[in-house]
């Protein structure tokens, strides 16, 4: 049996809190939910703790049998997408929800689909808080009743956020609910469910994101420091600002001020903004092998391919996974409501390349690694034959998510963020380097080391 601290301890909570009740989850210093480790029974073994946490190595559920669970008789199946009855990629046809959403609008659609048709009483999704100051944190969980709350919840949110006050308030309030979330949460609410009947009852739909990681709300800080916000002025995030007239994959970040006023800049002139990096990256998602939720009923991502990526209007692709999804999905697409098209699991395979390979190649070499704590138990099996490049790629990024929150934790407590932005830079540059052949030390590592091709 695992504590708390046990799985805090070994870098393997990911905050979900499904394991706390409301009030139980704080923020550490890093940004990043914890359990509360005055509570009597932080470090408690536990065998339900043990059996419901995401990250447990002993009695917890994979995804394999939970989604085997759940799809008893799938269409299709393969070793990346897991159980699904169909795949699209398009955008949705009507109502705004394209445009106010940072992808193809689907995730907002299937959500106010299930709340008009009676399906689901509420949806639980992550959204902005209307005085981040006031309440310490820029987006949080709540329950939408309607499609004008779900509206406001639309578009990406790369911040921690936990759901231990929305099960508080699902087990208070008779109802059949719908929860938004990435893989690992998704897959914590199934291990709720397995051992909470008031949760297994009430929780009918699970809406699952496509990751690559979770980001730490350190985030926001290195955005303000290099957008020239001061932090305490900062009233909302926007870390995908929509224009149809560029590449959807042109990030661009925007920060409003308590003045209305906005500082917006461009992620590739950011000295964190290579995503695959890894800045400020959740330590626990380095040991996760799901990349589009192979356990909810129906998956969203970005379709980042040609020539869907150079659509600024965004575009989705999708995986329904439960029939009666499935079946919501084709009568809308028959009806001319979505503008999908079916695909074949090996398109969308590709949209999510980069991410398998991190989440599968790179998982199977991290589980060589010498570590202290609980050891993760994965469905990837520990392998190092890899080509020294590649092995130093992923060593980097594991040392770029751990190394950010140090240099960032200097620059919060002695006011000096160029302790962060200068080295960042520096990372940045060998990082492109080594993965990608960028600039003159790409050339150098390209001539050392050409037994890996960059990616």
């Amino acid at each position: 049996m695992l504590s708390r601290r046990d799985i805090v301890q070994s870098g393997l909570c990911i905050g979900c809190g499904g394991c706390s009740g409301a009030g139980e989850m704080v923020m550490d210093r890093d940004g990043l939910w914890k359990p509360d480790a005055t509570a009597p029974d932080y470090a408690t073994p536990d065998a339900v703790f043990t059996a419901r946490c995401p990250f447990s190595p002993a009695a917890a559920a994979n995804e394999d049998v939970i989604a085997a669970d759940r799809f008893a008789a799938p269409v299709q199946r393969t070793d990346l997408l897991g159980r699904f009855e169909s795949t699209w990629v398009g955008h949705v046809a009507e109502g705004g929800f394209r445009e106010n959403g940072s992808s193809g609008g689907m995730v907002s659609w299937v959500a106010a689909e299930l709340l008009r048709t009676g399906t689901v009483d509420a949806v639980a999704h992550v959204s902005p808080v209307p005085d981040p100051q006031h309440d310490g944190r820029f987006f949080t969980y709540r329950l939408s009743r309607n499609a004008a709350e779900l509206a406001g919840g639309a578009k990406s949110r790369y911040y921690p956020a936990e759901l231990s006050a929305v099960i508080a308030a699902i087990r208070a309030t008779p109802g059949r609910y719908a929860i938004v979330g990435v893989p690992c949460f998704i897959k914590a609410v199934h291990l709720l469910r397995r051992t909470d009947p008031v949760i297994a009852e009430r929780v009918t739909h699970l809406l699952g994101l496509f990751c690559g990681h979770q980001k730490s709300a350190r985030l926001v800080d290195s955005f303000a420091w290099q957008l020239g916000a001061p932090i305490e002025r900062v009233r909302a995030v926007d870390y995908r600002i929509k224009d149809a007239g560029r590449p959807a994959n042109w990030y661009r970040a925007h920060l409003t001020l308590d003045d209305g006023s906005a500082r917006a800049e461009d992620w590739w002139h950011l000295a964190d903004g290579d995503w695959g990096a890894g800045f400020f990256q959740n330590p626990a998602c380095d040991w996760c092998d799901d990349v589009v939720a192979e356990t909810a009923d129906v998956a969203f991502g970005d379709a980042w391919v040609e020539p869907y990526s150079s659509d600024g209007r965004g575009t989705n692709v999708v995986i329904a996974r439960a029939p009666q999804v499935h079946a919501m999905i084709a009568a809308a697409v028959a009806d001319g409501r979505l503008a999908l098209t079916g695909v074949d699991a090996a398109f969308v395979e590709q949209t999510q390349a980069a991410g398998f390979r991190h989440r599968r190649e790179g998982l199977a070499y991290r589980l060589t690694w010498g570590r202290r704590g609980i050891r993760p138990v994965k469905r990837v099996a520990p392998a190092a034959a890899l080509p020294l490049r590649r092995k130093l790629v992923y060593r980097m990024r594991h040392a770029i998510a751990r190394d950010s929150h140090r240099f960032a934790r200097a620059a919060l407590r002695l006011g000096r963020p160029a302790l962060y932005t200068t080295w960042a830079r520096q990372m940045l540059a060998v990082y492109r380097g080594l993965a990608w052949s960028h600039g003159r030390l790409g050339g150098w590592i390209d001539r050392v080391l050409p037994d890996a091709r960059p990616r």
